[in-house]
């Protein structure tokens, strides 16, 4: 028996994007979930064809519901229910690398401040 449609955060545990419900649970409530662009509450139906997106680690997983399941099964069969359509990260070189500071240096000062705020992108005076 082919199932229709399923919770969201059931079908994300099902097919392995979260080690936990809980933890799918919560990253819906946290707003890391999107179906069909929207943000999804956990106990959101999902069918096949919807396009889910799931933020991990900083990028966002694309994928496609083809196939409904609730319970948790092997690996195998769980990459047959989703088509992945996540873009390739981007090279190394591009990723922007985060200002260190030393352990122990203390609190920026106003001018070191404005110095990261810079290397970030950001202004302070926006």
């Amino acid at each position: 028996m082919e199932l229709l449609s399923a919770r969201v955060d059931s079908w994300a545990w099902a097919v392995r994007m979260y080690k936990t419900r809980s933890q799918a649970t919560a990253a819906c409530r946290a707003g890391h979930v999107r179906v069909n662009g929207e943000r999804a509450k956990s106990a959101q139906t999902i069918k096949p064809g919807d396009e889910v997106r799931i933020r991990a680690n900083g990028f966002d997983r694309v994928l496609v519901v083809s196939r409904i399941i609730v319970k948790r099964v092997g690996p195998s069969v769980a990459a047959e229910c989703f088509v992945d359509n996540t873009p390739p990260p981007p090279p190394r070189e591009e990723v922007a690398l985060v200002p260190m500071r030393d352990r122990g240096a203390g609190r920026p000062t106003k001018r070191e401040r404005r110095e990261i705020e810079e290397l970030r992108g950001r202004s302070t005076t926006d």
